[in-house]
């Protein structure tokens, strides 16, 4: 994962936990609501932990580095979904400001919560990066993106997961939230 230009706001996402996670949260909450959940909106996802993490709307500039085992071609839960096809390279514009995704392949030199740490680091040394946002496995590998955050300074960062993290040096914010927008599940279905 090279880049010669980072944006200012940068989100850094493990493909795989994501998906796992919408695919747990579509089986439940379609059982729960009753009726068949749509898969994700993946452009209203990424407004949505924007969103969360304190972004306003504006003439920002983003981008969303997905990371993904090698053998995984698409995302499951989400549209677009094809990391070649639909992903890399893909870009959109709305009232946040501009997105380019990137999607980066694991290779089978290193296991992925290595490549994702080692993305994770460098992503928190650059010093074109003022808003780090990150998507990670807590559960796996967690404690080391904890350690990685508390040792940066000077950048906005928060830590996305299924349950609360606490810790210094980041903003904790639950997942769930953003996904179940991006699925289309309202407050008023879940009373």
């Amino acid at each position: 994962m090279q880049n010669n230009k980072w944006a200012p706001a940068v989100v850094l996402i493990d493909a795989a936990y994501l998906d796992r996670v919408a695919e747990d949260l579509t089986r439940n909450f379609s059982r729960m609501i009753g009726r068949p959940i749509s898969k994700a909106d993946l452009c209203h996802w990424l407004d949505c932990i924007a969103l969360d993490s304190g972004l306003r709307p504006g003439n920002n500039d983003l981008q969303a580095h997905f990371l993904y085992p090698k053998e995984m071609k698409s995302l499951n839960y989400f549209e677009p979904s094809r990391f070649d096809d639909d992903l890399n390279g893909l870009s959109f514009d709305d009232n946040l400001g501009h997105f380019s995704l990137f999607a980066f392949p694991v290779e089978e030199v290193v296991r992925t919560d290595e490549f994702f740490l080692q993305s994770l680091t460098m992503l928190a040394d650059a010093q074109e990066i003022k808003h780090l946002m990150v998507v990670a496995d807590m559960k796996a590998y967690g404690t080391d993106v904890v350690k990685i955050c508390q040792q940066t300074d000077g950048k906005q960062i928060t830590l996305f997961s299924m349950e609360p993290i606490s810790g210094e040096g980041f903003k904790p914010e639950i997942l769930g939230y953003s996904l179940m927008a991006a699925l289309g599940i309202s407050a008023d279905e879940l009373r």
